[in-house]
């Protein structure tokens, strides 16, 4: 793959994917989460992928928008099992 800033977007967003997958599995089970970062590095990828070309920042949405849903879906396990 050609290292190009919207490939490095994606990359950044298939790394987190992963951390997230992780920490969903260690919640399942039982073990305590230490998020501390997320935050820097979701606004991180956010703002290299606002630095992209118009056409190149479309094209990494369906991308983002499955980490947000990634991201929605671990921060509504963590508030049932806090619950």
């Amino acid at each position: 793959m050609t290292c190009t800033p919207q490939n490095a977007v994606l990359a950044a967003v298939d790394e987190l994917h992963g951390v997230l997958s992780v920490a969903e599995a260690l919640l399942l089970a039982g073990r305590r989460l230490d998020l501390q970062g997320l935050d820097q590095e979701v606004a991180a990828i956010c703002a290299a992928a606002t630095l992209l070309p118009p056409e190149q920042g479309r094209a990494t949405r369906p991308a983002l928008c499955e980490l947000l849903a990634q991201v929605e879906g671990l921060h509504a396990r963590l508030s049932a099992a806090a619950a």
